[in-house]
């Protein structure tokens, strides 16, 4: 240890006390200022500074808990009175309260029942025996009536059990279609759009290719613009990471963006490579990297892509439900639908209307193409599987949405009316397993519960004068966004009746899909046993034909030959039965004619035996007549029989 500074002292001065006093001040260092220096230094006006050693201070306050306290009361009714005393009679009252007090026991009495009285007013203060503990986790009951809301605002006069929160439109001069939504996987409060004019060859030079991504909270401008080479068809938040979208063009190509890189595209497909026909469908897949995408598009082609690396798809698929692989022969897709759950399933619909089912995992591309079902006249423009029941899905197509199960190929196990204008889109709710939504062509939201109400919709709305073009429901149930053909998005908030899931309703929709899908086995039987009857009756017929073919050529010329001969007879046979009738008729003649001339004949031999032979004559042709006559009825009355025989 180096010692830097030693202080001495006496002995003699230590605990001494220390006086001070007041000396004027002295000048200990006097540095003279260096002129020469000058030059170093620059001057500063003003020179005035100031220095703060004190610390920062804050205030904070505190406000502590509200105790609330609320009067309570017991209400005493008096009672146990002997049975001599009579408790409506004042003066007995007091005396037997007198007696009473002046007992011994008295004071000891009231001393132990007020504690107990205590004890029970505390009790009674600090629990309410009529508190509902649990009352946010009992579901509504069904009720009889339909839910209502409050409409917070009216956009051309629309009131019902919605609340119109927002209207946006496309920006631009020219309107276009908005033709796909997709909302913000994580707050909800982002709507990402997709315009696009649909109409072949009516695009104008003008016409912008951009799309939109707004905020709820910022609706007067879109918060980002998307700018694709191409307008874009589809476009798809990415669930794992909501700054990644992926969108499909008009010209076919893939492109995928990165919000905080800007509106353009970060890779876009080559046109080589890409569809033919616009990308009606663009879903994201269930992958590690969170990358991996597919898309179906008109061309009859169905491709897979990882938006790392869109130079080339991953994998193709043909939809040739012949199973050729032809492309030629290929359906093309209108809509595309893929469940998590079921990562290697997925479910395509056609412009034919016909819903083809496929497994990505199948080893040969024929084998991808499990099963199809038809029941729509055009385009299949909604394929949506049920949140609660995968193995059940909705269709809209032509003037109807249809539930179908993947159990029964040959039919839907339930269908909607026909309705008068065209169905453009549907989805089902996500919270309510019975509840789906669907647009129509005439600008009206079909809201439809089948276990309130099955030949009609339980809501219908008219959203605006133009037809609905897309339609896309938040996660949480509650918000549904509806895109127009002339670009509007209206947004509109669903009653709680509708977004609250029943008590029992999934016991209930499990039963009823449950019923309708034996019955629609029971009746697809029935029609495959039908079928078989008639091709073995068919194949029976022709069996037949085939042995009257291969008959003996000596049996048919001797069946022709006799045929021949009964021919001939009975032609023989009717010439002389002609030949009969005419004869009388000469015979009758000629005896009038003798008749008339009897008198005037002269008495003779050779005149007489005229006479008889024509007498003779008359009677042999007047016999076989009656005989031919009676023979006629016969006839008749046998060709009767055999027309009543016929008739039975």
């Amino acid at each position: 240890m180096e010692i830097i500074y030693v202080y001495t002292r006496k002995r003699s001065e230590f605990g001494r006390p220390c006086s001070f006093s007041d000396r004027p001040a002295v000048v200990n260092v006097d540095i003279p200022p260096d002129p020469s220096m000058a030059s170093n230094f620059v001057l500063r006006n003003p020179v005035d500074s100031y220095v703060q050693h004190t610390s920062d201070m804050s205030e904070h306050e505190v406000n502590t808990e509200r105790v609330e306290v609320e009067s309570r009361g017991v209400n005493h009714v008096e009672g146990g009175w002997p049975k001599d005393i009579n408790p409506q009679e004042v003066e007995q009252t007091i005396r037997f309260r007198k007696k009473v007090e002046k007992d011994e026991n008295y004071v000891n009495t009231i001393m132990h029942l007020g504690t107990l009285m205590e004890h029970c007013v505390k009790q009674n203060n600090a629990i309410n025996i009529y508190e509902e503990y649990f009352g946010e986790e009992e579901m509504a009951e069904v009720e009889d009536e339909p839910p209502s809301a409050k409409t917070i605002n009216v956009i051309s006069k629309l009131t019902s059990f919605f609340d119109v929160l927002l209207s946006k439109r496309d920006p631009n001069v020219t309107k276009r279609t908005a033709t796909h939504l997709s909302w913000h996987p994580d707050t909800c409060k982002k709507l990402a759009v997709a315009y696009s004019s649909l109409e072949f060859q009516q695009n104008v030079k003008d016409m912008s290719f951009d799309s939109y991504i707004w905020d709820l909270e910022n609706p007067n401008k879109p918060e980002l613009v998307l700018k694709p080479s191409s307008p874009l068809v589809s476009l798809e938040y990415n669930p794992k990471d909501s700054h990644v979208l992926v969108g499909g063009c008009y010209n076919g190509q893939m492109a995928y963006w990165d919000t905080r890189k800007g509106g353009l595209p970060v890779e876009v497909s080559t046109v080589e490579v890409s569809h033919r026909d616009p990308v009606y469908g663009a879903i994201w897949l269930q992958s590690k990297t969170g990358t991996e995408c597919f898309s179906a598009s008109t061309d009859g082609q169905v491709l897979w892509w990882d938006v790392r690396k869109l130079s080339e798809p991953t994998e193709s698929l043909v939809l040739d439900i012949t199973r050729k692989g032809l492309l030629e022969n290929a359906l093309g897709a209108v809509t595309l639908e893929f469940e998590p759950t079921m990562p290697t399933k997925f479910m395509v619909g056609t412009e034919q209307g016909i819903v083809i089912a496929c497994n990505r995992k199948a080893k040969t591309p024929p084998e991808k193409i499990t099963s199809t079902y038809s029941g729509h006249i055009g385009p299949v423009y909604a394929l949506v599987r049920n949140p609660f029941y995968p193995k059940v899905f909705l269709t809209v197509g032509d003037w109807t949405a249809r539930i179908w199960s993947e159990e029964t190929k040959e039919s839907s196990i339930m269908w909607t009316k026909c309705h008068l204008s065209y169905l453009t889109d549907g989805c089902w709710s996500t919270v309510r397993p019975s509840v789906f939504f669907t647009t129509r062509s005439d600008g009206t939201l079909d809201v439809w519960d089948f276990l309130f109400k099955q030949n009609d919709p339980s809501l219908s709305l008219k959203v605006c004068n133009e037809p609905l073009s897309s339609l896309r429901l938040q996660d949480n149930g509650c918000i549904v966004g509806c895109g127009s053909k002339l670009g509007t998005v209206t947004l509109l908030e669903i009653s709680s009746g509708l977004c609250t899931l029943q008590r029992n309703e999934k016991t209930l929709a499990t039963a009823m899909f449950e019923r309708e899908t034996k019955r629609e086995k029971i009746l697809e039987a029935r029609h495959r046993e039908m079928r078989l009857k008639e091709r073995a009756r068919s194949e029976g017929q022709e069996t037949e034909v085939e042995d009257s073919l291969v008959e003996d050529p000596q049996e048919v010329l001797d069946r022709v030959r006799q045929e021949f001969f009964e021919v001939i007879e009975a032609e023989m046979q009717r010439r002389a039965r002609a030949e009969t009738q005419g004869l009388r008729g000469k015979v009758l003649g000629t005896a009038w004619t003798c008749n008339r001339s009897r008198d005037s004949l002269p008495r003779g031999g050779g005149q007489g035996s005229v006479s008889v032979f024509q007498v003779k004559s008359r009677a042999r042709e007047e016999a076989s007549a009656q005989e031919e006559e009676s023979q006629l009825p016969k006839d008749k009355e046998e060709e009767e029989e055999e027309e009543e025989k016929d008739a039975a």
